[in-house]
């Protein structure tokens, strides 16, 4: 026999070996992310890296990292600057699963670059992970390997509704009032009905042009139905504008909630006094009481880290003491969500470890987890945050609050005059 013959059959007999042998765990599991690094969403962008950076780092050296195939196994991280660009996000979602060969995809930050990003992980049988893209239409094109940490649009406003049809049950008139775009119309179809299942009475509902500057038409008709309440909004320019003309037309209801404006510091910051009482929905607030005793109390599984020690892993990964905030709790929270994946499944194959993420049910720093066959998110409750005296306080669930709601609002002709929103 030659010897190039011998040494290929060498190789063959080798392969053949390796092939029959049992299947070891890999040295890693890898995450691969198209982050948003720059462009709109940098900052949302940078709270994500960071929050994921924060729960891998707890993964692999206080859980000791991921039980898989009878051993100990590390996440690895690898991510690229995608730029807030449709684009870029498609051209890296390829490079990070054919270069990089991640084992999971987490999506990039906001509804639209998430859904972008979708058909690519889908046509590769990739599991991809959706931290910030709220929108419920991701769920509604049939996608087999999506799966939902942030709550979905739907929900944003529920649990103010459930928390005014609890303290105020002679409060039925609401208006809604939101942006014209998809996300914050979105928003409101989940509000409307909800409202309606509550015995709520919509008694106006419109909404307002993107790049909106005058709102006195709009809020002038809504003063006119008189509503116990309002809720709307869309983004942070807006909500203030919408705040500020509120408070020039001396609209005064019971309660006021604004999606995506209200609960960032900027909003108190412009408005100040006008502030006063708003609400807005946010998923995670430093403070809530999510822990190991209220999971316990649940009767659901409970993984670390505890909030202290996620706001410290969080700024150890920024490099600078910065607060983090519902983007880096949930990027961070789909971490722990596929860790337990993952050992549920004993597997890094996406179709294992998707079935396995529509199992689970438990609970985290960030609240709990529990996805439908679809992959919404629908375990996860909403915080409901109120402007008092300057700080934001949570005051709904009940189960995360850290203060009582103040109810109803003080008016702004209250405000103005020094009063603030202590219950």
């Amino acid at each position: 026999m030659k010897k190039t013959a011998i040494i290929a059959l060498g190789f063959f007999l080798l392969a053949f070996v390796a092939g029959q042998a049992p299947a070891q765990a890999a040295d890693s599991i890898d995450i691969g992310h198209p982050a948003c690094l720059s462009g709109k969403y940098a900052k949302a962008g940078e709270q994500a890296v960071g929050g994921i950076k924060a729960c891998v780092d707890w993964v692999n050296n206080e859980y000791g990292g991921v039980s898989l195939k009878g051993k100990k196994v590390p996440l690895k991280y690898t991510y690229y600057d995608c730029e807030s660009n449709k684009e870029s996000v498609t051209s890296l979602i390829g490079r990070l699963v054919t270069v990089d060969k991640v084992d999971v995809v987490f999506a990039p930050y906001s509804s639209g670059l998430t859904l972008r990003g979708a058909p690519v992980t889908e046509a590769r049988g990739m599991l991809y992970m959706d931290h910030g893209g709220a929108n419920n239409k991701i769920f509604q094109q049939g996608f087999r390997y999506v799966v939902q940490t942030i709550g979905p649009a739907s929900s944003y406003h529920r649990g103010t509704l459930d928390m005014i049809h609890k303290i105020d049950p002679k409060a039925k008139r609401v208006a809604l009032a939101y942006e014209d775009s998809e996300f914050a119309k979105m928003v409101m179809e989940g509000a409307e009905e909800h409202a309606k299942e509550l015995g709520f009475e919509i008694v106006f509902k419109r909404t307002y042009p993107k790049g909106v500057t005058d709102m006195t038409p709009l809020l002038s008709a809504m003063k006119a139905s008189r509503p116990d309440f309002v809720l709307g909004g869309g983004h942070f320019e807006d909500g203030q504008l919408f705040n500020r003309q509120m408070a020039d037309l001396d609209i005064d209801t019971n309660a006021f909630s604004l999606i995506a404006a209200a609960t960032l510091p900027a909003f108190y910051d412009a408005l100040e006094y006008m502030a006063e009482g708003v609400m807005g929905p946010s998923h995670w607030e430093y403070g809530v009481k999510y822990s190991e005793q209220a999971a316990k109390s649940a009767g659901t599984t409970w993984i670390g880290p505890s909030q202290d020690e996620f706001v410290a892993l969080f700024k150890k990964a920024a490099g600078k003491d910065m607060v983090p905030d519902y983007h880096a709790a949930e990027a961070g929270a789909q971490v722990l969500a596929y860790a337990l994946a993952v050992e549920k499944a004993g597997s890094v194959a996406s179709d294992k470890v998707r079935k396995a993420l529509g199992d689970l049910q438990f609970m985290s720093f960030y609240g709990g987890w529990d996805v439908d066959d679809s992959g919404l998110q629908i375990g996860h409750t909403m915080v409901d945050v109120q402007w008092q005296d300057g700080e934001r306080i949570i005051v709904w669930p009940e189960s995360a609050q850290t203060g009582k709601v103040c109810y109803p609002m003080p008016t702004f002709a209250e405000k103005a005059k020094g009063k603030v929103a202590v219950p």
